[in-house]
């Protein structure tokens, strides 16, 4: 058994060079709640197919790394209980042990990568925890934007983050963020934060810009952030009380490492009623628009 196997349907696109769009899976199995996490990814394929570009959704199911989950192997990942939350250090080992598996942004990038795909949409990444010079906690999604040549687009970073260190970090590695249509780093939840990023009006200034750092030989992914439409913004300082409460109870429950982010997201839920749910959905859905209109671009 061949340990990345390629959807038929994603292999076509390959070798056709049409439109391919990257997604992970993480969200299925670990960032929304069942029903929820079907219904959206059903809704993500229907805007895929609506226009013409194919959803390469990478997990691992049986110990075998998929680029290009169908229906029912998405439903696995959204109704079992045990689906390893998958970095990309974790690929090797949850292949060796045959176990089910739901790739995080890192995993994504590293697997897209090596099949030679280049636009990758998601919610949020992960970056620098808050407290992270004490806990040194930092997401591996960053170290993989910054070793890997990608297009990737999301609503900035978890808001649960520390924003300004994950921005430095990124800078220090050498990644470049942009803002699509907007000039104000994106806090997940809330279209603006108080960092501001360079501008970018167009789908073609993407791709032209991206093909621009390949040609100069820069080997970072390109950082495209999208804020969540205006209906679902919500106020960063609503946000930011439910986020300390939630932080608040965790440490209290002692909750890290991979359990700390389903922990806060879980929480976050539940303090604001359900809306910060309707949120995520809302912004992957409207990341996944783009990254469709971005790689339409990237492979006309």
């Amino acid at each position: 058994m061949d340990i990345i196997r390629l959807n038929p349907r994603v292999k076509k696109a390959i070798l056709e060079k049409k439109p391919i769009l990257v997604l992970e899976s993480t969200l299925i199995s670990h960032g929304l709640p069942y029903p929820d996490n079907l219904e959206l990814m059903k809704e993500v394929f229907q805007i895929c197919d609506r226009m013409k570009v194919v959803p390469a959704v990478i997990g691992i199911i049986n110990g075998q790394i998929i680029v290009g989950l169908d229906q029912n192997e998405i439903k696995i990942l959204a109704t079992s209980e045990e689906v390893c939350k998958v970095s990309g250090r974790d690929l090797g080992l949850v292949v060796n042990q045959k176990k089910n598996g739901a790739t995080t942004v890192s995993a994504t990038i590293m697997v897209a990568v090596s099949a030679g795909l280049k636009v990758f949409a998601t919610g949020g990444i992960g970056g620098v925890h808050r407290g992270a010079e004490s806990s040194f906690d930092i997401s591996a999604d960053l170290i993989e934007l910054s070793r890997n040549s990608m297009i990737v687009i999301s609503s900035g970073a978890k808001a649960i983050l520390d924003l300004k260190k994950t921005l430095e970090y990124l800078e220090t590695f050498g990644v470049q963020v942009l803002g699509f249509q907007t000039g104000s780093f994106p806090a997940f939840y809330s279209r603006k934060s108080k960092f501001a990023v360079p501008e970018i009006g167009t789908v073609k200034a993407v791709v032209d810009i991206f093909k621009c750092n390949v040609k100069t030989g820069i080997k970072s992914s390109l950082l495209v952030t999208n804020p969540v439409p205006l209906e679902y913004d919500i106020s960063p300082d609503i946000m930011e009380n439910y986020i300390r409460k939630a932080i608040s109870e965790a440490e209290e429950k002692k909750v890290g490492g991979q359990k700390l982010t389903p922990f806060l997201l879980g929480r976050i839920v539940e303090l604001s009623r359900g809306r910060s749910l309707k949120v995520n959905k809302a912004l992957i859905k409207n990341n996944v628009e783009l990254g469709c209109e971005i790689s339409r671009e990237y492979y006309s």
